[in-house]
C-alpha cells in the first residue's frame, strides 16, 4: 500500500487504476526493486514452472521468479507500470522469460489459462474486495499448483494509513471461504517482519495464505 494518503478523499484513487497511471508516470522508481520476503520463502521451495503475479507493479517479483527458472506472467491494472515492468526485465536479462498482461484483478477472469503459481503481494482493493479476488485468482491456479497471496494485516503501526486503506487489510483467515473446494491451504498465518519508515523501525505482519490445488491426475 502506499505510503503517503491520508484522508478518505485522497485515498479515494489509491484504489483505481488512474491513480496508479499517475504514480507510474513520473521518472522516480517507486520501490526497491527487490522481491518481497514472503514470495521468496515459498517460490524458493517449488519446482519452477509457469507463474502469474497479479498487481506486479514495477516487476521486483516477476524479475525474481525469472532468474530463478519460471517462465512468468505480470499482470497489473496500470499500463505504465507495466511498461515499467518491462522495461526493468530487460535490464535485468529475463525479457525472454516474462510476458505482460493488462487487467484489472477486481474482474479477473483467465479465460481458461492457468499456471504453476498464482501470486500477488500488497493487493488490497477497498472493502473487504480480497476475498473475491482470491476466489478469481484460484481459477487460474493448474491442478497440483499453488496460490500464494500475501497482504497487509491489520496493526497499531499502521496509523499513518486512511480508514479506507485499514478496511482494505486483512488477515489470512479472512480469505479462507474464497478458495473452491479442489484446494487445500499449506498455511494462513500472519508472519512478523521489521520494516524501517522514515529512520524508525516498526514490527509489522504479513498476512500470508498458501494454497495449493490439488491435482486430478
Amino acid at each position: 500500500m502506499s505510503e503517503h494518503q491520508h484522508d478518505e478523499t485522497s485515498a479515494t484513487d489509491y484504489f483505481e487504476p488512474q491513480g496508479w497511471e499517475e504514480r507510474y508516470s513520473s521518472d522516480e522508481q517507486m520501490w526497491s526493486g527487490e522481491p518481497n520476503p514472503q514470495l521468496v520463502a515459498e517460490a524458493s521451495r517449488l519446482t519452477p514452472g509457469t507463474a502469474l503475479d497479479v498487481g506486479c507493479g514495477e516487476g521486483g517479483d516477476v524479475i525474481w521468479l525469472a532468474q530463478h527458472g519460471w517462465r512468468v506472467t505480470g499482470a497489473d491494472f496500470s499500463a505504465n507500470g507495466l511498461a515499467r515492468a518491462a522495461r526493468h526485465a530487460e535490464q535485468a536479462g529475463v525479457a525472454e522469460r516474462t510476458d505482460w498482461w493488462q487487467v484489472d484483478a477486481r474482474t479477473f477472469d483467465p479465460a481458461g489459462r492457468t499456471f504453476d503459481l498464482v501470486t500477488t503481494h500488497f493487493l488490497h482493493p477497498p472493502e473487504g474486495g480480497m476475498v473475491e479476488v482470491t476466489r478469481r485468482l484460484a481459477a487460474a491456479v493448474a491442478p497440483g499448483g499453488y496460490l500464494l497471496v500475501v497482504g497487509h494485516a491489520p496493526s497499531e503501526t499502521s496509523a499513518h494509513r486512511s480508514p479506507a486503506q485499514h478496511r482494505a487489510m486483512f488477515l489470512a483467515a479472512d480469505l479462507l471461504p474464497a478458495l473452491p473446494d479442489d484446494f487445500e491451504v499449506v498455511l494462513a498465518e500472519q508472519r512478523p517482519r521489521t520494516v524501517t519508515r522514515d529512520g524508525v523501525t516498526h514490527d509489522i505482519a504479513d498476512s500470508t495464505l498458501l494454497a495449493r490445488r490439488v491435482s486430478t491426475s
